[in-house]
């Protein structure tokens, strides 16, 4: 081996070892509010309806360093004038169920945006709509872009729209029901600034709840 391909070598080596302790892996600390029912639910005549996992969802690794770049960030609605709650509620990091935590946006479709304030890698999104019950909430669809009107660069993370009522495709993602939990969306490191949820309605009734948004990620900079 000569002195130039050794050098190459090494370099090569250092750089792969630089990669690799900026992609550590690490469980990222999700704090989880106190369950508000305890069981399975039973007889909820929802299509396409995932079964309950049976134990604590697993840790979720992410780049060492991310945290949720969504607290107490800028959020705003098709409904500016909520039934119950204000919108900075939905990212002000308390997700208790009580009354007094949540905010109830209007019947059918409806969605709001998360502004990041600056470009960042997503790894996952969780979300609380309303765990004091057992509910499924309708054509839940998670989206992110960098155009805050979201006509180019979207990317859409998850979609249970299964007719395309709300007009963003045919989902193929089940429909969950509600839990302390909230549910996990993977973002596989999506670089976005903003992040849009919809839904439209719940098996009980054809109102929004929205407790919690949190997004984990590191700004690009």
């Amino acid at each position: 081996m000569t002195r130039k391909t050794g050098t190459v070598l090494l370099l090569l080596f250092l750089t792969a070892g630089l990669a690799g302790a900026q992609e550590k892996l690490v469980p990222i600390r999700i704090d989880l509010p106190k369950a508000m029912f305890i069981g399975t639910p039973q007889n909820m005549n929802v299509e396409k309806l995932e079964k309950p996992l049976g134990h604590p969802r697993p840790p979720f690794l992410a780049p060492e360093g991310t945290r949720n770049v969504a607290l107490g960030k800028p959020v705003t609605s098709t409904d500016d004038f909520p039934v119950i709650g204000e919108i900075p509620m939905i990212t002000d990091g308390e997700k208790d169920a009580d009354d007094g935590y949540f905010v109830e946006l209007g019947p059918f479709q409806q969605y709001i945006t998360i502004d990041l304030e600056e470009e960042c890698a997503i790894y996952a999104i969780v979300m609380w709509h309303f765990h004091k019950q057992a509910r499924v909430y309708f054509d839940v669809i998670v989206q992110t872009s960098n155009d805050p009107d979201f006509v180019t660069g979207v990317t859409t993370l998850f979609n249970n729209d299964l007719d395309n009522s709300s007009g963003l495709g045919v989902g193929k993602d089940y429909h969950y029901v509600e839990t302390a939990e909230g549910k996990l969306v993977d973002a596989r490191g999506v670089h976005a600034r903003y992040v849009r949820l919809h839904s439209a309605g719940n098996n009980n009734n054809d109102l929004n709840h929205w407790i919690e948004v949190e997004v984990y990620g590191k700004p690009l900079q």
